[in-house]
């Protein structure tokens, strides 16, 4: 009997979490940014519950600033895999007075939407929302839990979690809290990789190697082809055609590009062994203070 490879285990400990929450909760759904992450997990969620379609549907927190490439895959590979798709606007947020939009060259739509994620969780009465966070990408990230509690505010103590001691896991709670649900937390951007790889999964050409108009800010490759960032006078004539892809795909606003020539699975996966930044040390939001991402997941953030 041979033994089963690494990625083989991440699935099977994937698909069981998956099936465990679909078991545990009676209302969840399935966060979906159009990235490699959630596009992964929602893969790994058809083959848990194929030939059936998927138990719950995708959940989109829209910011406006996407990329439209990410928006056409996403609306392509919903209707692919069969699945229902729920939107939440953060533009709603806005106009409805929830939230205040930020100012200034540098403002950002990001995190404002944890108003909107709540907001659409208690909507439409979603009991936990899987996400496709990991544990290799920030140390925030690293604190989580598979089930992690969420109190009635949305709010998130790290210092407050369930032990989940052999894969047991815990998904009871009071009226109006609610569990995010991190299946991928084991794996890492290589494991990703890997695993599209193997699967032959197809992905936004964000992913990809292309030329792009850039505008250099902070240190990071900004996106100046879309218009979604505003530009300084004196930064219109620094714009410059470059070759980049993307290693997360999120607002546009904060996401930033690295320099490669990576047009293919195999190429990335030769890129990203070689790496020597870190997958988040290309997205704005994580840089705002040390304790951003860990500061945005206590209110109620992915």
């Amino acid at each position: 009997m041979s033994a089963i490879t690494h990625l083989q285990f991440l699935e099977s400990e994937a698909i069981y979490i998956l099936r465990e929450t679909a078991a545990q909760f009676q209302k969840p759904a399935l966060l979906f940014s159009g990235g490699k992450d959630s596009i992964v997990m929602a893969w790994l969620a058809r083959k848990a519950f194929y030939p059936s379609k998927l138990p719950f549907p995708l959940l989109h927190v829209d910011t406006g600033h996407n990329f439209p490439e990410a928006m056409e895959y996403r609306d392509w590979f919903v209707q692919e895999i069969g699945a229902t798709l729920t939107i939440g606007l953060v533009q709603k947020s806005i106009d409805d007075g929830r939230v205040q939009e930020e100012k200034g060259h540098n403002a950002s739509r990001n995190k404002l939407q944890t108003v909107t994620l709540l907001d659409t969780i208690e909507e439409h009465q979603y009991d936990a929302c899987l996400g496709g966070g990991r544990r290799d990408e920030e140390k925030a990230r690293a604190k989580e839990r598979f089930f992690s509690h969420r109190d009635e505010f949305g709010q998130w103590d790290p210092k407050n979690q369930r032990p989940e001691l052999w894969n047991i896991f815990n998904g009871r709670k009071h009226f109006g809290e609610h569990f995010r649900v991190f299946p991928l937390s084991n794996w890492t951007e290589m494991d990703i990789w890997q695993y599209i790889r193997q699967e032959n999964i197809p992905l936004p050409s964000l992913y990809f190697s292309h030329q792009r108009k850039i505008i250099e800010r902070h240190g990071q490759f900004l996106d100046a082809s879309t218009g979604i960032i505003p530009l300084l006078d004196e930064e219109k004539p620094k714009v410059k055609e470059m070759t980049i892809r993307f290693r997360t795909v999120g607002d546009a606003t904060c996401t930033g590009a690295v320099e490669s020539t990576a047009s293919t699975i195999d190429e990335i996966v030769a890129e990203v062994a070689a790496a020597r930044q870190t997958e988040r040390g290309t997205r704005a939001d994580d840089k705002r203070s040390e304790t951003a991402m860990e500061d945005r997941k206590k209110e109620g953030y992915f």
